[in-house]
């Protein structure tokens, strides 16, 4: 093994190329089906291990505790048809709790380490959603607390979008439009279906149905996975039922 910082920073790259493996089998970025499991499943064990060799690390065992959490949710993230079913639309009671358990216990263990990084942050919001009974019962000024903590820590549009769905939640919809306006320029999300089906979530609970509407239509020809492009498409027809797909 190497010692100091070409250490760490091979660890980083190793944790990086994971936490993709686990995300694109969590959400294909394109093709006829939303999840890969055998991505996620080979992610999950490929840091199960990892850990055992750095039993220490914190950033390790918060990425563990992070795809724990997430992949908990598999079950209720599409009906039998392979349609996508929204966070706020999922029947939690067939959550994975064991995955949840083992998740919450791990990065509760390793946050109060002190040695806090990006993914036991990411672990945190993960839990806060987890533990919640319904949408409506989630900690959002938590969650916002903790987006801030990663905006810090990890500064990235990315993390920035999520953040304005918190501040939505907590401020109301304009706070979180207004956040979005920046990412505009941002030629990582400036393009990206996600900016803007954000856009329309975040319109919609404004209530703004045309507009959420258009950006949903508009969200819908840019996404390349299949089942996301069908769910905007239904969220575009739901707010606008007189107008044709495009």
């Amino acid at each position: 093994m190497p010692a100091g910082p070409e250490r760490a920073e091979r660890l980083r790259a190793v944790l990086h190329v994971l936490y993709l493996i686990f995300n694109e089998g969590y959400s294909t970025t394109a093709g006829p089906d939303l999840t890969a499991p055998q991505l996620s499943g080979e992610a999950i064990r490929l840091t199960r291990w990892l850990r055992r060799l750095l039993p220490d690390d914190c950033e390790v065992a918060g990425l563990l505790a992070l795809m724990l959490l997430t992949d908990a949710r598999r079950p209720a993230r599409t009906r039998p048809d392979g349609s996508v079913v929204p966070l706020a639309d999922q029947d939690r009671s067939s959550w994975d709790r064991r995955l949840i358990a083992e998740g919450v216990e791990l990065v509760s263990t390793t946050l109060a380490r002190g040695q806090v990084g990006p993914y036991q942050v990411q672990a945190a919001i993960a839990a806060v959603h987890d533990e919640a009974e319904h949408v409506d019962a989630t900690d959002w000024p938590q969650i916002l607390g903790l987006y801030e903590l990663l905006e810090q820590l990890a500064p990235n549009p990315v993390v920035t979008l999520n953040r304005a769905v918190a501040v939505a939640r907590v401020h109301g919809p304009a706070a979180g439009l207004e956040l979005l306006d920046g990412l505009e320029s941002d030629p990582r999300t400036g393009r990206h279906h996600r900016l803007l089906a954000t856009r329309a979530h975040l319109l919609e609970l404004a209530g703004d149905p045309a507009g959420a509407a258009a950006c949903y239509r508009q969200a819908a020809a840019r996404a390349t996975s299949a089942p996301e492009r069908r769910y905007l498409t239904e969220c575009a027809t739901r707010l606008d039922p007189g107008r044709s797909p495009s």
